[in-house]
């Protein structure tokens, strides 16, 4: 077993890599569509996904396999995954990428309200502020114009997303303890291929090659990489402490978002901002967790 500290070096590069998604995926939406787009990110996970596992194949084998028995619940994780990116991509065609990254941490909302009120799970006082906090943030991150209520279509379709994520996050429990690369492939090949057959259904894929082979590129890293590196933190340093450094990683797209596309932070963004670094203070060490 590696350290202590490798262990927090690989949930930090965890953070780092998902933090990528959003400002890089809105410079790749000037060129592809968001659906297309989608794919090629799952797919990118896929991949990379499949160089880990031909690298580690003698240690991975001593990890439980998929079976039959797991079939409906890697199904309802690839239609999810699906629904998700599309969703999230198209709200991020609209909205800023910093906007975005902080709006994921709504999935945290989502995962624990579905686990309560649809799994019957226990929700703790601690949970419940969070939750609150969190919400709160995403309100002011969503609502244009308190005085007309104008919401941004864009940050609401980055609210679905986190939902249909939050949707995930309970179905797939059910695979935890089998091989996670495994289904790592089988989400990012399943939902990959889905998402692009949707792409094509619409029109929407294109032939760049230079814009596509970023995008398989960032799939690999800020999907793929970044759920690699998240299970071996966990297996160190447990589910809570883990959640606490990979929580870094919306606020990294932040700081990314201000650098690659000269987004500016207003006086509501960095409220906003602040009420969402209490949530997820709060939420770090209770929610369930999940990398896409």
């Amino acid at each position: 077993m590696y350290s202590r500290r490798l262990a927090i070096f690989y949930a930090l590069a965890a953070a780092l890599f998902y933090g990528m998604s959003a400002p890089f995926s809105k410079l790749l939406l000037k060129q592809l569509d968001p659906t297309f787009l989608a794919s090629l990110l799952y797919l990118g996970a896929g991949l990379g996904m499949a160089v880990v596992y031909g690298c580690q194949l003698p240690h991975t084998q001593q990890e439980p396999p998929l079976d039959r028995r797991d079939i409906p619940y890697l199904t309802a994780m690839v239609l999810l995954d699906i629904a998700a990116p599309v969703l999230l991509l198209w709200g991020l065609k609209t909205t800023t990428p910093a906007t975005v990254a902080l709006l994921n941490n709504f999935e945290i909302v989502a995962t624990a309200l579905i686990a309560g009120i649809w799994f019957k799970e226990k929700v703790s006082r601690r949970l419940w502020a969070a939750i609150l906090f969190i919400t709160t943030a995403c309100i002011l991150l969503t609502v244009e114009d308190f005085s007309a209520l104008a919401f941004s279509g864009g940050a609401v379709l980055a609210l679905l997303a986190c939902v249909c994520w939050g949707f995930e996050n309970n179905t797939t429990r059910a695979l935890s303890g089998k091989n996670p690369i495994q289904t790592v492939m089988v989400k990012g090949f399943g939902s990959g291929l889905g998402a692009l057959l949707l792409a094509g259904a619409l029109g929407g894929i294109s032939h760049q090659a230079g814009y596509i082979a970023g995008a398989l590129l960032l799939g690999a890293l800020a999907y793929g990489c970044s759920v690699y590196f998240y299970i071996r933190a966990q297996r160190v340093l447990g589910a809570a402490r883990t959640g606490i450094y990979y929580a870094f990683a919306p606020f990294i797209g932040v700081a990314l978002s201000c650098l690659l596309v000269g987004q500016t932070i207003g006086v509501c963004f960095c409220t906003a901002l602040g009420i969402m670094l209490g949530g997820t203070y709060l939420a770090v060490t209770e929610a369930p967790e999940h990398k896409n």
